[in-house]
């Protein structure tokens, strides 16, 4: 499309397995291209597993990763015996106390050091991240695991969500989470969660980065039919 070399970056990477229905991109153009264009052009040379969705102008400093104020992902679970169309889109699992798993996620909040839920070889010089929320929600037998913060750890939500599911479960009480968070220790908590279910559904920015606000969030297919993440 750009009829020469073209560098990209993007707002953040995934562990192997890991989804996004809301991945940043950004490019410096070396030629000049309708909107319509980049979209529909770029996806005409894309594989099934992945597509443009929007593209926009944006400030000549910008940067999809450094420009990024936040991301937000979502952890998707599903009650039930594994669904042929579902698999490697949720995690298939037992009955889970969704309001113990909210109380649980509460004690997230804030700036920290997230060193229980950092993973080994993690490259980041410093531990501390700033999670701005931390919910639970439950849709019939879906429940999602809703975590928005500056920055993540390497693997940090896999490791918050298999955290939660052990409380969920009842193998852990709140308490047992807020003291595993507190120890700072990855020897405090349990597994990993799988990376099936873990989707990267936004990244924000401040608004003077572009002439139009860039879209915020953007839902997996399995939620299309919300309208919002809102706990109620």
């Amino acid at each position: 499309m750009a009829d020469a070399a073209v560098s990209v970056s993007a707002a953040g990477r995934t562990d192997t397995g890991v989804h996004a229905t809301h991945q940043v991109v950004s490019f410096h153009p070396p030629a000049e291209r309708p909107l319509r264009a980049w979209l529909y052009g770029t996806n005409a040379h894309l594989p099934d597993s992945i597509r443009v969705r929007w593209a926009q102008p944006v400030s000549p400093h910008f940067h999809a990763r450094y420009s990024a104020l936040w991301r937000r992902y979502l952890y998707l679970c599903m009650e039930s015996e594994p669904e042929p169309l579902a698999a490697r889109r949720v995690l298939f699992t037992e009955r889970l106390d969704d309001t113990a798993m909210h109380a649980a996620a509460a004690h997230l909040v804030g700036e920290r050091d997230f060193s229980t839920f950092r993973a080994a070889g993690c490259q980041s010089q410093s531990p501390f991240r700033c999670v701005h929320h931390a919910r639970v929600h439950r849709w019939g037998p879906l429940v999602g695991i809703d975590v928005q913060a500056n920055a993540f750890l390497l693997r940090m939500m896999r490791n918050i969500t298999g955290a939660l599911l052990d409380v969920g479960r009842g193998r852990w009480r709140v308490d047992d989470f807020a003291s595993a968070l507190a120890a700072r220790r990855r020897t405090a908590m349990g597994k990993t969660a799988s990376p099936d279910g873990l989707y990267l559904i936004g990244v924000g920015y401040a608004d003077d980065v572009a002439a139009q606000p860039l879209p915020a969030a953007s839902l997996p297919p399995l939620l299309a039919g919300l309208t919002s993440l809102d706990r109620l």
